[in-house]
């Protein structure tokens, strides 16, 4: 097997640059994975131990986890040429359903299928940016990167809209800035057969995804509590 580098046109490595630029950014704009929330509060502490909490943040967990997974299996899939490649990006796609789906029981059917919509066009944005960046197409690229950006931010703004006290739109901005940079390492990574650095990008990517599901499942749990206190308290 091949282990050397594999060389990436200039521009997908001016890619990488700013898509980095973008997750230094969310870092010096004040989230922090550690305390993104602050310390927790008796009555917080009461309502992510109940049972209904913990399935919340599990289940939150699982298909966050899913999106990455997916997405890294997508993108190893695209770049190398594997025939599993179209299932994986299918099922990548139905992941979007999924987390939209996840949101109906607290913001209605409208909001969940809204945030479907704009998941799914994450995930096809995602495969024009690296496509125009391998063909050198600047024009192309420029407008992707753009729409990319865009897409972040109205998902930022989607998700603020229905849970405005708990989901502010710059955290969320952080959140989905630091999450285009970690992705667009680890694919690039992967395309240049750095496999170490690979590997490490996703671990990356694994650590910010849960980070972010725990405050997408926090903010639930705090705007809605009288639906996760545990049995007996009040």
């Amino acid at each position: 097997m091949n282990t050397r580098s594999r060389p990436v046109p200039l521009l997908l490595t001016a890619l990488v640059a700013f898509f980095a630029a973008l997750a230094a950014l969310a870092v010096s704009g004040g989230m922090n994975m550690a305390s993104a929330h602050g310390p927790a509060t008796a009555e917080h502490s009461s309502l992510l131990l109940s049972q209904k909490s913990v399935a919340l943040h599990d289940g939150m967990r699982k298909l966050w986890e899913d999106h990455i997974m997916w997405t890294r299996l997508a993108v190893i899939g695209l770049e190398d040429g594997s025939p599993d490649a179209n299932a994986a990006v299918a099922r990548l796609l139905r992941n979007q359903t999924d987390i939209g789906n996840a949101i109906k029981p607290y913001y209605g059917v409208k909001a969940g299928n809204a945030l479907t919509k704009e998941l799914r066009q994450h995930i096809l944005i995602a495969a024009d940016v690296v496509a125009a960046a391998k063909a050198g197409d600047k024009a192309k690229l420029a407008s992707a990167q753009q729409r990319w950006v865009a897409n972040a931010n109205g998902i930022a703004a989607l998700l603020h809209s229905v849970n405005p006290g708990h989901w502010p739109t710059a955290t969320l901005r952080n959140e989905m800035q630091m999450h285009l940079g970690l992705t667009t390492a680890e694919a690039v990574a992967h395309l240049q057969h750095r496999w170490q650095v690979d590997v490490a990008a996703y671990d990356r990517v694994h650590v910010h995804i849960l980070h972010m599901s725990d405050l997408l499942s926090n903010g639930i749990v705090e705007q809605f509590p009288d639906r996760f206190r545990a049995a007996g308290t009040s």
